[in-house]
């Protein structure tokens, strides 16, 4: 199925939570932040939701320095 990420096309697996497009994309849980179709979504449903074919996800990674 097609999605957009961060404005890029992917092509993506059927059945796929949002946690489980974190791991297709190789990106760790607990340093992104989340907004599909432009609504933020919060970490406590991302294991409940569904990807459906033109969602659009922005998804920025946390990066830690000095």
């Amino acid at each position: 199925m097609q999605i957009i990420v961060n404005r890029e096309s992917k092509e993506v697996p059927d059945g796929l939570a949002v946690s489980g497009l974190l791991d297709h994309l190789h990106l760790r849980a607990d340093r992104v932040a989340i907004e599909l179709n432009g609504d933020i979504l919060p970490k406590n449903r991302w294991q409940e939701t569904y990807l459906h074919s033109s969602d659009r996800f922005e998804i920025v990674q946390l990066v830690g320095g000095g």
